[in-house]
């Protein structure tokens, strides 16, 4: 059983989250190059951890939050694929090859530059340049920016691998998660391997990425670990020890959830108190009281366990971190964890890769089984909105639900003024690789790299920021721009334009004051012409710039 889409806004008031300008480390330079640890998370909901409002247990997110600083503005893009484009290439996604997701190529867009399907030789990595500088350079988990030997993430940086090429799969084997595949793919230092029998993905992600460390743990080499991981993606799958944790948990259904998470950020400071009613779900049949019991329960389900593979997938960072601890290196780590997206609301059953026929004729999702190993369930659009709660809509759309994602920093000693912190910062994922880079002590090459031509890093190092030698990461003056599947995003201080074609928008401009209307409820472009006028200059220039092709 599937129900299909609601959209839930709220009105609500972002809150002031302190003086950034006191929310600074001791000065990086002054403890060397340090290991950079990079954690991200596969579709997970703003709202969905502990120090972000969640609900779900996740202790060592806990801690990791309680001695950094939590970053309550920082955007990925809509989908996985362009945002590991922009954090790994530095470029933007259009010039990376990613303009949008592999097999999503319209006619038009097929075979012209930046819109490869995968991470294209116009940008060099940051893995690339971190192994250049004298860097251990380590992937494990989800690669998903190409299928050939040199489109791997060993041909890009990385020195020791082990990756899923495709955008997720099974956790437990290498059953395809598409009909477009035999099977999932992975690779292991450019070699193609096969899952090994048994493993789970999170729990076998952290140990090789542990063993990776381990193998060079002597040799005083600084390294970069990109832990990749695909949980809480699609199929929902957990170790049967946390199938039933959450049991009953949600049984009151996704409107409540999104109501509770609501609360919680608003004692966390994060947003004020004020309109929090949710709109209801459209189409109105759908909304929680509409369901049948039996609905009711297999939609409580998928929840229990989303929730169950981000408590697990916490219980490994933690193993994570202990290592580090325990040899001696965590001290000397920046660590950073995100997102990749906003939750997934579409999924199985929703689209022409994983049609529910496919489905129900090779899984088993019958109510005792879902989220064994032969299951194949999904979140679902209702239970996104409540994990992407106050924003609006969820992954593969430039509203805030889409592109808004947790993230939290965190080197062990030097937040202690003011560790726990929200920092409300403007930041992006492009501003990741200028900053590993900084930490390293290094620069991108300028427009010329091992004899080819490369684009430059468009981002801004948070190095400045956080040892207080600059006010912002961003001027009032910087644009951002997001574009992916013809849903625009057009960011300049507290100004948000939107474009959203199709049943979910207007397909006109929507403009809002992002500060006050986070929620993206009250379009203020009839009021403010100039500023839409001025915006959508901006989108032109950006559009020519990167090579943008809408798909027609």
């Amino acid at each position: 059983m599937r129900i299909i889409f609601a959209v839930l806004s709220l009105v609500l008031l972002l809150s002031g989250c302190g003086n950034d300008v006191d929310n600074r480390v001791e000065n990086i330079s002054e403890v060397g190059r340090p290991n950079i640890l990079l954690i991200i998370a596969d579709d997970l909901g703003y709202s969905d951890i502990g120090p972000f409002g969640g609900e779900i247990s996740t202790p060592n997110l806990d801690k990791l939050a309680a001695d950094g600083i939590k970053l309550s503005n920082f955007y990925a893009a809509a989908a996985c694929s362009p945002t590991r484009t922009m954090l790994l290439g530095g470029a933007d996604s259009h010039v990376g090859g990613m303009g949008t997701m592999y097999n999503d190529q319209a006619a038009n867009q097929i075979g012209q530059p930046g819109y490869e399907g995968y991470m294209n030789d116009r940008v060099v990595t940051v893995s690339n340049l971190l192994k250049d500088a004298g860097y251990h350079t380590y992937i494990s988990g989800k690669w998903h920016l190409g299928y050939e030997d040199d489109q791997s993430a060993f041909a890009r940086g990385f020195e020791q691998t082990f990756t899923i090429l495709q955008g997720g799969g099974h956790h437990f084997n290498d059953a395809p998660m598409t009909t477009q595949h035999d099977r999932s793919w992975y690779r292991e230092n450019g070699k193609r391997v096969s899952w090994p029998e048994g493993a789970f993905s999170s729990e076998f992600y952290t140990d090789k990425m542990i063993s990776f460390i381990e193998s060079n743990k002597d040799d005083g080499k600084p390294f970069f670990a990109y832990l990749s991981y695909t949980a809480p993606h699609w199929p929902l799958q957990a170790p049967d020890e946390y199938l039933d944790k959450y049991k009953g948990k949600y049984d009151a259904g996704y409107d409540d959830l999104a109501l509770s998470r609501i609360t919680s950020l608003e004692k966390l400071g994060l947003i004020n108190q004020g309109h929090i009613a949710p709109d209801p779900a459209y189409p109105e049949t759908e909304s929680w009281e509409n369901l049948s019991e039996e609905q009711k329960k297999i939609e409580a389900r998928e929840m229990e366990i989303y929730a169950a593979m981000v408590d697990n997938m916490d219980y490994h960072i933690g193993r994570m971190i202990d290592y580090l601890e325990t040899s001696g290196k965590l001290e000397n780590t920046f660590i950073i964890f995100m997102s990749d997206n906003g939750a997934q609301g579409f999924g199985p059953g929703m689209g022409k890769a994983f049609p529910l026929d496919w489905i129900e004729n090779n899984f088993d999702n019958s109510y005792e089984n879902m989220g064994r190993e032969n299951s194949y369930v999904y979140l679902g659009p209702h239970w996104a909105r409540a994990s992407s709660s106050p924003m609006r809509m969820f992954k593969g759309f430039s509203s805030e639900g889409g592109i808004k994602v947790p993230a939290i920093i965190n080197f062990p000693g030097r937040f202690e003024e003011n560790k726990g912190t929200f920092v409300d910062q403007l930041m992006t994922v492009h501003d990741l690789p200028v900053t590993f880079l900084d930490l390293a002590e290094t620069s991108h090459p300028g427009k010329t790299y091992k004899g080819r031509d490369v684009a430059p890093y468009v981002g801004k190092s948070i190095v400045p920021f956080i040892n207080g030698k600059t006010e912002n990461v961003h001027d009032a003056d910087d644009v951002l721009i997001w574009e992916l599947n013809n849903r625009i995003a057009i960011r300049k201080g507290d100004w948000k334009m939107i474009r959203i074609p199709g049943r979910f928008g207007t397909g006109d401009w929507e403009l809002f004051n992002i500060k006050n209307d986070p929620a993206e409820r009250h379009d203020l472009s009839a009021e403010n012409p100039d500023i839409v006028t001025e915006l959508a200059a901006e989108w032109d220039k950006y559009a020519l710039k990167n090579g943008v092709i809408l798909a027609e």
